[in-house]
């Protein structure tokens, strides 16, 4: 079976939930992603803020410039223990509208599972299975 922690990365970009908005789009564009885990001081997962969720509170409000990720961020979070089976977030990620999920391990943050991460993976494995029939 292959987990979750075989394939998450594990150098998450993060904010704290205090993030203002400009810093956190700092983050979004520094990083190259589309969505942050908002985070503690000790790594427990709070919530998820999104490009969408910028652009929605951009949309409806003249008054960002106040805004904090615990204001933006998206609190119902869907999440995975490092040791869950890969193809149940395989599963959650093709019929979800989400386009990643938080790992945990204890309660903590230590990676984080893309749709782009999962193509990666079966990239990776495509490539050794036809590198294998190769060899044959």
């Amino acid at each position: 079976m292959i987990c979750a922690k075989d394939i998450m990365s594990k150098n998450v970009a993060t904010v704290r939930e205090d993030a203002n908005v400009v810093d956190i789009i700092r983050h979004l564009v520094d990083n190259q992603v589309t969505g942050l885990p908002v985070v503690s001081e000790d790594r427990r997962l709070l919530g998820i803020v999104t490009e969408k969720d910028i652009l929605e509170i951009l949309l409806h409000d003249k008054d960002v410039k106040e805004k904090t990720a615990k204001d933006l961020m998206t609190t119902e979070i869907t999440y995975f223990d490092e040791d869950e089976d890969l193809m149940k977030i395989f599963k959650c990620l093709v019929e979800s509208k989400f386009r990643r999920v938080p790992i945990l391990s204890e309660g903590k943050l230590v990676g984080i599972i893309s749709r782009g991460d999962i193509i990666n993976f079966l990239s990776k494995r495509a490539g050794g299975a036809a590198r294998g029939k190769s060899d044959e």
